[in-house]
């Protein structure tokens, strides 16, 4: 008879639920995990709920499970796995794999161990910090440089902080208080209110005049009246193009001209993590990528922000602001949905 384990899921209503399946089968390259903690990214997880909702659906259909961060205890490893063993605590990730449930099973290059000092909650923000990092390495950030972060959700939170820890001044923008406060509560230079603060006077006093060396765009929908906004603050050459580097992280979408109508601006399209995730070989470790070659992949990235957290400068702990059980999982997605002014980082706990 086969094992079952607790995983939530999405119904057609937009509501979260909590079904029962098996458990995976283990295979050779995979690890399997006791989790004890997961996050909820609202944004990618929940932009099918939110619909829902706002439509009136009433057909609840076959429920759906999501996530793709965790964080727990490995409890077997299968064939081909050396790098862990059953009781080593490690921050997972992966859809598909890591997902809001009590029994993970995770490819082995999808989770790293964590340090001693950090918790199973904090090691489930691994996947959303690394999407931030990987987001930031394209935008190319160099030291002293000014950076524009649109959207502080937790992808743009991180990426305002790494951002700072790269040796750049972040400023975040977004037309939410409670996540500007948020913001300026672990250190993040500068905020401006859209909607309510002047931006253009906020970015100009932020850079001393000199304009955004450097954005990353961190939020899903329609971006065309954003994008615009980030163009009218980057840095000005003196033949009037606008100039600097502009990442785009999330589903956001923009309608643009090109050409003369985006200057010198460099669009750089940011695509998940890192080298090697989506990639199933390298997942399993039946492939490599050789690090003389490719510093940062996926893994490396994760490693790095693991060991960050460690040493206290990458603090997530400020971006939760509910923890759950996950029997609770439709009350966290409510929240979500219909109070995101009070709600950022939700961990669900096993």
């Amino acid at each position: 008879m086969s094992r079952q384990r607790y995983i939530g899921a999405l119904d057609g209503t937009g509501h979260g639920r909590v079904i029962e399946q098996d458990v995976p089968e283990l295979k050779p390259g995979m690890v399997e995990v006791k989790v004890h903690a997961s996050l909820i990214s609202p944004g990618t997880e929940l932009s099918g709920a939110k619909t829902a909702r706002r439509e009136g659906k009433t057909e609840v259909g076959t429920p759906r499970p999501f996530g793709y961060q965790n964080a727990g205890e490995i409890t077997a490893v299968g064939d081909g796995v050396t790098a862990f063993k059953p009781g080593d605590r490690v921050a997972c990730m992966g859809g598909g794999y890591a997902q809001h449930t009590n029994i993970s099973v995770v490819p082995q290059n999808l989770c790293c161990l964590l340090p001693e000092n950090v918790s199973f909650e904090e090691g489930a923000y691994a996947h959303l910090a690394i999407t931030s990092m990987h987001a930031l390495r394209r935008a190319e950030p160099v030291f002293g440089e000014y950076l524009l972060v649109v959207g502080m959700g937790l992808v743009g939170q991180m990426a305002a902080r790494l951002g700072q820890i790269a040796g750049v001044y972040a400023m975040g923008w977004d037309m939410s208080q409670f996540r500007l406060d948020i913001a300026r509560g672990w250190g993040i230079d500068g905020t401006t209110l859209i909607g309510t603060d002047d931006a253009q006077a906020k970015a100009e006093e932020f850079t001393r005049g000199y304009g955004f060396d450097l954005a990353v765009m961190a939020f899903g929908g329609d971006g065309t009246k954003s994008l615009e906004q980030v163009n009218s603050v980057m840095k000005l050459s003196p033949d009037t193009h606008r100039m600097g580097r502009i990442a785009m992280v999330g589903g956001l979408k923009t309608l643009c001209g090109w050409g003369a109508a985006l200057g010198n601006l460099d669009l750089r399209c940011c695509a998940r993590t890192g080298p090697g995730y989506h990639d199933d070989a390298w997942e399993l470790g039946q492939a490599s990528y050789p690090p003389v070659f490719m510093r940062w992949t996926t893994r490396t990235n994760m490693e790095l922000a693991l060991r960050l957290m460690s040493e206290g400068k990458l603090d997530v702990k400020c971006l939760t602001t509910h923890r759950l059980p996950l029997a609770e999982i439709d009350t966290a997605v409510t929240a979500h949905i219909e109070d995101p002014n009070n709600t950022l980082g939700t961990v669900l706990l096993y």
